[in-house]
């Protein structure tokens, strides 16, 4: 392994988060682009030897973690460790954030037809979502977005690789309030 490439892997099993690759860069004294190219290595070498590693990558950012192909043994060994158990009305709220952020409680509600400030607050709690600003208009509402920690629990490397939304059809937008809205 090149020391270019072992110097990364250190720091990114010595941190245990993502980390952006400027500050990698400027950790190793290398430019962006080598520390891209050395990541890329390092990724191809975790693939290519099936290590129990893999890197994944964050928007831009680069985190070393266990490969989800040994997820039951870590979590037998790590049983405190658990990751976050959704109801299916935290997994409702979390998509509509995720498709649609950032969002206010009242768009989320407006959409569920139910209270949902426990929800957003227990998916705050657990760090999937996190405050994104607040909306220019009376009262000045908490806009709300997901999280790396988000990216990371369904092994996603950004938004981009969230599956398509299927298209609503004109019943469905009338019964869920959204018939003279425009559909992204």
């Amino acid at each position: 392994m090149k020391p270019l490439n072992a110097s990364l892997e250190a720091i990114l099993f010595a941190s245990g988060d993502a980390i952006t690759i400027s500050r990698l860069a400027h950790a190793v004294q290398r430019s962006e682009s080598e520390v891209e190219q050395a990541l890329y290595e390092l990724a191809d070498y975790y693939d290519n030897q099936q290590c129990g590693l893999t890197l994944l990558r964050i928007n831009d950012k680069a985190q070393l973690c266990s490969r989800s192909d040994y997820a039951d043994v870590v979590r037998r060994a790590i049983e405190n460790r658990k990751p976050p158990q959704l109801s299916p009305a935290a997994l409702e709220v979390l998509t509509i954030i995720a498709y649609r952020q950032p969002v206010t409680r009242a768009y989320v509600e407006q959409l569920r037809g139910v209270d949902s400030g426990g929800t957003i607050s227990n998916l705050i709690e657990k760090g999937l979502i996190t405050e994104a600003g607040r909306l220019d208009v009376v009262g000045r509402p908490i806009l709300y977005r997901t999280t790396d920690v988000f990216l990371r629990t369904f092994s996603l490397s950004s938004l981009a690789q969230l599956p398509e939304l299927p298209e609503l059809t004109q019943e469905e937008q009338i019964r869920l309030g959204l018939e003279n809205t425009e559909m992204e």
